[in-house]
């Protein structure tokens, strides 16, 4: 691992890199934060599929890419009136680190996890914020939100105290579903469905966003395998039979086990 030092001379070598793209790259130049955007949040993605894969090297990689974007946002904004610079961002973060942790800067204590997180949510309150969930991102994937938005209320205490009272919501809501009539009230029920199992996961340590998309590429890699098959017997899956199809479904579990 490196020392101090060095973590700092690679940080000082990214943002002089940063201001000699700024000042002398036509692309760099063009940047604004709006057309940065759509960038950072596949940038995201990477680091999520990266993370998924375990890919420690591909993780490194995607860590960089993303501290970039943090440093050429605090660029632009440094060339605004009345803007700031990385600096500042910097020290804002540690300020609310400290502010936040009471337990390790302060005389507060807090033994465990969920004391802590109670702690914090308790703080951002009295800085003025007017709802725990506020921090929720707007254009989170409504699967994402709704598992933060769980996950923020039980910082309140609202929630439920085991998985198993959990999942009596999820027989419940599914009661309600098979009973609704009309497109809207089954769409209605669906959803409720579905945040009552991801509210069950939550409690049962599951990530409900990772496990799906475990899921989705599992699905994948089966149906692949379905099409690679069928155009080895010189056939299309689109001309086969539901029959023939789930029989070479079946062959794909059995072969990627």
């Amino acid at each position: 691992m490196h020392t101090m030092k060095e973590k700092l001379a690679a940080f000082e070598r990214l943002l002089t890199i940063m201001d000699e793209l700024r000042e002398q790259c036509p692309w760099d130049r063009k940047q604004t934060f709006e057309s940065l955007r759509h960038l950072t949040i596949e940038e995201t993605y990477e680091l999520a599929d990266a993370i998924l894969d375990a890919d420690l090297d591909e993780i490194r990689k995607e860590t960089g890419d993303l501290l970039l974007h943090m440093v050429f946002y605090a660029r632009i904004a440094s060339e605004s009136d009345g803007g700031w610079d990385i600096a500042d961002s910097l020290n804002g973060i540690c300020d609310k680190l400290v502010s936040r942790h009471p337990h390790i800067y302060g005389d507060v204590k807090a033994d465990d996890e969920e004391t802590v997180k109670a702690n914090w949510e308790a703080l951002k309150l009295k800085e003025g914020k007017k709802s725990v969930l506020e921090g929720v991102p707007r254009s989170l994937a409504s699967l994402v939100k709704a598992y933060r938005i769980q996950d923020k209320v039980r910082g309140v205490g609202f929630d439920f105290g085991h998985a198993d009272e959990a999942w009596k919501k999820v027989d419940e809501e599914i009661g309600e579903l098979q009973s609704a009539e009309g497109e809207t009230e089954v769409a209605e029920e669906f959803g409720d469905v579905m945040f009552a199992l991801i509210n069950w996961a939550r409690l049962k340590g599951i990530n409900p966003d990772e496990a799906l998309e475990r899921t989705n590429r599992k699905f994948i890699t089966r149906f692949q395998h379905m099409e690679q098959a069928a155009a080895a017997r010189g056939e299309a899956l689109s001309e086969m039979s539901l029959a023939e199809m789930d029989a070479l479904w079946n062959q794909a579990k059995v072969a990627l086990m």
